[in-house]
């Protein structure tokens, strides 16, 4: 629990910032040159005390200060800059004046101003009473009046923030790849003497990279040692550095965009960052996830208290071979197993029959559904599910009515041939016309139809992105992200029953920024119960349980061809949002009653699931276990998957950490009572039975 309230503090005299979160303290100096230079972030202490900081590569060759707050490219500064201007007379780089600043609640304010040009900066901390989280931003504001003969500065970079770890023995990044189908892969590698970049430069968060870190000196475990994470909010292109140097010092600098890009300021025009967020904790990567975990409930996901419903997705079982007749059935079956949502997947608007056509024109296909899709609505409201649509709103194709009509929406470049990727051009919502037009569609479709749950696609990157003749062409790389945040902001606001699902081919755009409009996201394409296990383990380093869409599909499964027990199936899909998305029409009535036993089972641990405490006591491989536990202590869920088994290797008995040692603790299912001691130090036998693909769902309340 937090040990103490946030607060921040500047003492003039020392030009000396302190945040304070419950369990941590940061420090910054204003310089003698008046920059924001870093002083400490870690354990709670006084920072008066501290040395005053300086670089431990001081030398007449190197800058003698400590790290900026936020690098600039001036002066004998060497490493990654976070922001790089060049003005009209070709002068580059900022030399800053601090101006002031300012304290409001929980947010402070450094203002600084170019020493020469109509140039400012406002760097930007946010900290909240119960979190350890810090949230940062910038603000770059040129401050000549329109209209004066000052002509537009050159953007180059501009970061959210930069961030600095203390001295560290050694350096130990924490990160997640990827790719389609294998998204959240943890990384775990000694951090190289060298600059290490994570970036994506797809116009999206990215299957292949997630914009989140974590850093340590390479002997934290999962429940003890220093870490320090930081989470980008970010749903478009965007670039992480990390540069550990020579003599021990490492810093990482953040924020939207990728190298390459451009923007121009305009006179009177502030260009404002999306937020960098971190933290701190002695607690080891377990701590850090459930601080992270805490933030996102608490500070980002838009109704966290309501629980994620059990949802059908017929996608898998018809593809685009829809129809109102087949839907209706599927409906039906998906009620019977204890759905509370059904959702309409790809295939019911336009000339939509394959992947060739359609998109863009979002009207139901009059063959499929000759009364439009509010019978099929009706119909699953009938049921007591809501319903749910499957949209790509962002696409089009070729081959669709909307792209004859308005060829010029597309992303492209006049002198270059369009790449087509997945048969699809991305349409440029960066455009004010698009973007009324994207939202005046979804609007209608949802008020239309009754529509609960929108499961919002983006299955390809950006090509041709830019604008020819524009003054300020790389902004499409912004304006595009803000317009779907804004898109969905309005629909959420017209619409306040509304429920969004992110998706971009899997798992290609999950960030904090997304997940501040959404309630939650689908993981990956890749539904393999074995695969998810590795899948889900990176998600959650980040993000939360009841934020992971994960889903129960058939068997041999479509994509891997790999044959596996609907218990373990489902066992993996309960540890997070679960939903349902085989063929029920060829599932047997014996596998149809087991898996409704099975949801029954999964809606009794939801609340530990979707709003408990997460510790992971194992890694992804072998054997795999999650512990969810109640904030109170009451109850207790544990998830054991064991995909192959070694004749002659039992697994170790599983230690719980989350329990009380004083406490004890009963079994519902066998009425056995455990010493919390016990269960804590020695370990739970999982007593999974025999075989490969072997799991078991572990209940405990609390006896006393």
């Amino acid at each position: 629990m937090p040990s103490a309230p946030s607060a921040i503090t500047f003492d003039a005299t020392l030009g000396l910032a302190v945040l304070r979160t419950p369990n941590s303290v940061y420090a910054l100096r204003i310089g003698a040159d008046g920059s924001p230079r870093h002083v400490h972030w870690g354990p709670v202490l006084d920072p008066r005390g501290l040395p005053h900081p300086h670089s431990p590569a001081d030398s007449s060759f190197e800058d003698e200060a400590a790290a900026d707050e936020l690098g600039v490219q001036s002066g004998a500064r060497f490493g990654p800059a976070g922001l790089q201007v060049r003005f009209p007379d070709g002068t580059s780089g900022a030399q800053w004046r601090f101006l002031g600043h300012r304290v409001d609640g929980g947010e402070l304010r450094l203002r600084l101003a170019d020493r020469g040009y109509p140039l400012t900066a406002e760097l930007c901390y946010r900290v909240h009473p119960d979190s350890d989280v810090i949230e940062r931003w910038t603000e770059l504001t040129h401050t000549a009046a329109p209209g004066d003969d000052f002509g537009p500065i050159t953007v180059h970079r501009l970061d959210s923030a930069s961030w600095t770890a203390p001295p560290l023995p050694d350096a130990r990044l924490s990160h997640l790849v990827g790719g389609w189908s294998s998204e959240f892969q943890l990384h775990r590698d000694r951090l190289p003497v060298a600059e290490t970049v994570l970036t994506s430069r797809r116009g999206l968060t990215g299957h292949h990279a997630s914009p989140w870190l974590a850093l340590d000196d390479g002997t934290a475990t999962e429940e003890r040692g220093d870490v320090w994470s930081t989470a980008l909010a970010w749903s478009g292109s965007w670039r992480i550095t990390v540069h550990r140097d020579p003599v021990g010092r490492t810093t990482w600098t953040g924020g939207f965009g990728h190298e390459g890009l451009s923007w121009s300021l305009r006179p009177g025009e502030t260009l404002r960052t999306p937020v960098f967020a971190g933290l701190h904790t002695p607690d080891g990567f377990g701590g850090a996830s459930r601080a992270w975990h805490h933030h996102v409930r608490t500070r980002v996901l838009p109704e966290p208290d309501r629980d994620r419903p059990v949802l059908y997705n017929s996608w898998e079982a018809t593809g685009f071979d829809v129809d109102q007749e087949g839907q209706c059935r599927l409906a039906g079956l998906a009620a019977g197993l204890g759905a509370e949502l059904f959702v309409l997947d790809d295939g019911w608007f336009g000339a939509r029959t394959g992947d060739h056509a359609g998109l863009g024109d979002w009207t139901p296909r009059p063959e499929a559904f000759p009364d439009g899709l509010r019978p099929l609505a009706d119909h699953v409201h009938g049921l007591g599910m809501a319903f749910g649509l499957w949209v790509e709103p962002e696409m089009v194709n070729a081959d669709s009515d909307l792209y004859r009509a308005h060829p010029d929406w597309v992303l492209h470049s006049p002198t270059r041939d369009a790449t087509e990727l997945r048969h699809q051009l991305v349409l440029d919502l960066s455009r004010p016309e698009v973007e009324d037009a994207v939202r005046t569609t979804l609007d209608r479709l949802v008020g239309e139809n009754a529509v609960d749950w929108l499961k919002w696609d983006a299955n390809r990157p950006f090509t041709e992105a830019g604008r020819a003749g524009h003054p300020d062409p790389d902004r499409v790389w912004i304006d595009h992200t803000r317009a779907v945040h804004r898109i969905m902001d309005r629909l959420r606001a017209d619409h306040p029953g509304l429920r969004i699902e992110a998706c971009a081919g899997g798992g290609g755009r999950v960030d904090l920024a997304v997940l501040a409009r959404t309630d939650q996201a689908w993981t990956s394409d890749n539904t393999d119960p074995v695969d998810r296990i590795a899948i889900q383990h990176g998600f959650g380093q980040l993000l939360p349980a009841q934020s992971m869409a994960a889903w129960v599909t058939d068997s041999p499964n479509g994509l891997t061809g790999r044959a596996t027990p609907l218990r373990f199936r489902f066992h993996v899909a309960m540890a997070g949002a679960l939903g349902l998305g085989g063929d029920l029409t060829r599932w047997r009535p014996e596998e149809l009653a087991e898996a409704a036993r099975l949801v029954a089972e999964y809606k009794r641990i939801r609340p530990l699931v979707q709003h408990g405490l997460q510790h992971r006591l194992t890694g992804p491989d072998g054997l795999t276990a999650v512990h969810y536990a109640a904030a109170d202590d009451s109850e207790h869920a544990v998830l054991v998957w064991r995909p192959t088994t070694r004749f002659g290797h039992r697994p170790a008995p599983l230690r719980l950490p989350a329990l009380h040692a004083a406490a004890r603790y009963r079994d519902p299912e066998t009425g056995r009572v455990y010493d919390g001691a016990l269960l804590r130090h020695c370990g739970l036998d999982p007593d999974l039975p025999p075989g490969d693909y072997a799991s078991r769902l572990i209940r405990l309340h609390r006896a006393g």
